[in-house]
């Protein structure tokens, strides 16, 4: 039985073999509860002063104030609120060494030479070893204490200044042997093992040539989950609960970069490592494998249709939460008014997590049950809130498309007219990728392949082709009677009796797909 995602967790650490197997090492003997929550925390507080920077990555809707006119008191509070819990969290690790730290402090206040003075500072700067790079860290992260401690006593902290802290902060983790959690997309063996049993067995069975992008998107989601997880640690507490902001800035990144990757650099991963697998069949065996590799292209088709519907989906319900439902950073709340909204919102980020998770085991392996995310009942509830949403929505764009599509010209006058009339052709396909296509998954539709080589039929051509679209006029008129009916199917259902369908709030979530499309 293969490990499945063993390679992809070796490939990612930006670390030397060498390097690799000391860090290994060092954390088998680590002689610590808890030891793998300690290190998480350490890690995700490095990466955020990294993400914390970057004002897309706060929550609310992008701040109209220029970065020059801004005080950024708020944001050094909270930047030095985490230096403190990293230095914590250096301290737990080293164990007994931490006092190595206060003696070397002491020396560098008495010695009187400066050539002893200066062999001081290169052996604090020294990372043969994991326990010496996090001495680094204890030594570095006390000087930026000290003068995050020395800003926050002035009236006002300029956009330069901030940055200027930021920036050298950002370097020093990255200068950093052992502890660089800087790069996207990198993971851990010690942190980042997938132990959802449903989840292993849907990874075991994946095809070769999607094996790899499928074991990067369920880490990075299951990553993403952890993180909710400590931004409710953090918000459970009033004198914590501001934190949780830099734990958030890496969420959003990291679920920024796997939508990226899942919609525009999936399928060509794919695609060459199909290409490898049919290089390596011998040209006397293509014959008899045609039928296996021609199905297996298939499989991969509808995979990375399914990734770039997630990555869409996860945009668009990220975006959301981010911008409507989590208070933002500069909002005048306490705490204990504080805590109480984030869990809230963290609580839409892991429902959008699940979702994603499902949908992609779904996609992999339809004849195995479904991951155990959350309890039973809220899952059904969710699922079903989320169908009957999505179902409206589509519905919506269908019509509009059922209507242009009636009203086009039956042959255009000439060819700019044929290119601006096939204008809103284009812009049903990207709605049908970025909507329709997992609610025709399913929703186990009947005309599933009719409806689809109707539209590729359209994709295939430049102007406006009435025969085509017709075709595609017809599939999508029997697909709209069917959504229509399965949305008073799903209405019915008993765990939404109690919730009566949205109009508003699925009109505004509409204009956030049709944005993103």
């Amino acid at each position: 039985m293969r490990d499945v995602y063993a390679n992809l967790l070796r490939d990612t650490r930006n670390l030397r073999r060498e390097q690799a197997k000391a860090r290994d090492g060092w954390y088998a003997s680590l002689p610590l509860e808890r030891k793998e929550d300690v290190l998480f925390e350490l890690e995700m507080l490095l990466k955020a002063f990294g993400c914390f920077g970057n004002p897309r990555n706060h929550p609310g809707p992008p701040s109209k104030t220029p970065a020059v006119a801004h005080d950024f008191s708020e944001e050094l509070r909270i930047l030095r609120d985490g230096m403190h819990q990293a230095i914590a969290k250096v301290r737990e690790l080293l164990g007994e060494r931490d006092r190595a730290y206060v003696f070397s402090r002491y020396l560098e206040s008495v010695l009187p030479e400066d050539a002893l003075r200066t062999r001081l500072v290169k052996d604090q700067l020294a990372q043969d070893t994991p326990q010496e790079s996090l001495f680094v860290l204890r030594n570095t992260f006390g000087a930026f204490l000290e003068m995050a401690d020395g800003m926050t006593r002035l009236p006002r902290i300029p956009h330069r200044l901030y940055f200027a802290l930021l920036g050298t902060v950002t370097r020093e983790i990255g200068r950093n042997t052992y502890f660089d959690p800087l790069v996207t997309l990198e993971f851990r063996p010690e942190l980042d093992r997938i132990r959802n049993p449903q989840v292993l067995e849907i990874l075991h069975g994946a095809p070769d040539a999607s094996h790899r992008v499928a074991a990067l998107a369920f880490l990075s989601l299951f990553r993403a989950l952890r993180y909710a997880r400590l931004v409710d640690e953090y918000a459970a507490e009033p004198e914590t609960t501001r934190r949780a902001y830099l734990i958030l800035s890496v969420f959003r990144s990291d679920m920024r970069a796997l939508t990226r990757y899942l919609g525009q650099k999936a399928g060509e991963h794919m695609a060459n490592a199909l290409e490898r697998q049919l290089l390596s069949v011998p040209a006397s065996e293509l014959t008899l494998q045609r039928d296996h590799l021609a199905e297996e292209a298939g499989e991969l088709l509808r995979f990375r249709r399914t990734l770039e519907s997630v990555a869409n989906m996860l945009n668009v319900e990220i975006r959301k939460t981010f911008e409507r439902e989590l208070p933002p950073l500069r909002e005048d709340l306490t705490g204990a008014n504080l805590g109480p909204q984030l869990v809230m919102g963290t609580a839409s980020l892991r429902a959008t997590l699940h979702h994603a998770i499902r949908i992609l085991g779904h996609e992999l392996a339809p004849e195995l049950e479904e991951p155990n995310l959350a309890s039973p009942d809220l899952s059904r509830r969710d699922g079903s809130l989320r169908l009957r949403r999505d179902v409206w929505m589509f519905t919506q764009v269908l019509r509009a498309f059922l209507a242009k599509a009636k009203a086009a010209p039956n042959r255009p006058s000439d060819e700019w007219a044929g290119y601006a009339s096939f204008q809103f052709v284009r812009e049903f396909l990207e709605h049908f990728r970025a909507i329709g296509y997992q609610l025709l998954r399913l929703s186990d539709y009947k005309r599933l392949e009719r409806f689809m080589a109707a539209l590729a039929g359209l994709r295939d051509v430049d102007l406006l082709d009435p025969p085509r679209l017709q075709a595609a006029v017809q599939e999508c008129e029997s697909f709209y009677n069917h959504l229509e009916t399965l949305f008073r199917e799903i209405s019915k259902r008993a765990e939404i009796a109690d919730a009566p369908f949205d109009k508003k709030a699925a009109v505004e979530h509409l204009k956030l797909y049709l944005g993103a499309a």
